[in-house]
């Protein structure tokens, strides 16, 4: 029996449950955008001592907290970090994903300079959802309370609602009643399986 409740907190949240309910030991995920390196330590305790994660980030100071935080769980075998940008990901994932995760803006406690793009992002978004398998899924955490995540949104929305209905399910979580600029998520989940 479950004894944990269920509470509604956050984009990060959600994409946190979707991932515990898709992913399976020995299954392949991606963490699209390492940050600090949680959501990546999230994954490879998903996808368990026979799966593996390909992570990557833009930014050697998130590559390192990434290392340090994997290898002192005792994951560094599980996972792949790729110093270079999301945009790259089909040149560096070889085999089908059971998830893709991006979690956009910028890198928490660092400069808010850098911070993901529109036009990478959605190459991004596109490549992930030709890697992952029938069945798996791709989260994106979004962040509209600046302006470059502002229009990030507005493309990911547009883009996401043209994806044929016959190839994926697409879902959008929003808060109603939150602030403006509040993190959302879009849900995509290809079809089969």
């Amino acid at each position: 029996m479950n004894d944990e409740r269920f509470v509604l907190r956050n984009a990060r949240h959600l994409a946190a449950g979707y991932m515990r309910g898709v992913l399976r030991e020995g299954d392949v995920a991606v963490d699209a955008t390492m940050g600090n390196g949680k959501d990546t330590l999230f994954l490879c305790e998903l996808v368990g001592e026979t799966g593996h994660v390909i992570a990557f980030d833009v930014q050697a100071e998130a590559v390192e907290r990434t290392r340090e935080r994997v290898t002192e769980a005792g994951y560094a075998e599980r996972v792949t970090l790729v110093h270079a940008g999301h945009e790259t990901m089909r040149e560096h994932v070889d085999r089908p994903s059971r998830a893709v995760m991006f979690n956009l803006g910028w890198l928490p406690g660092a400069q808010h300079a850098v911070t993901t793009m529109t036009d990478t992002t959605l190459t991004a978004v596109a490549a992930a959802c030709g890697i992952v398998m029938p069945g798996g899924i791709v989260t994106v955490c979004i962040y509209p309370g600046h302006e470059e995540g502002a229009r990030e949104r507005e493309a990911l929305l547009d883009w996401a609602g043209r994806l044929s209905v016959r190839e994926y399910n697409v879902a959008h979580h929003r808060f109603l009643n939150a602030k403006a600029g509040t993190p959302e998520l879009i849900l995509i989940q290809k079809n089969g399986e």
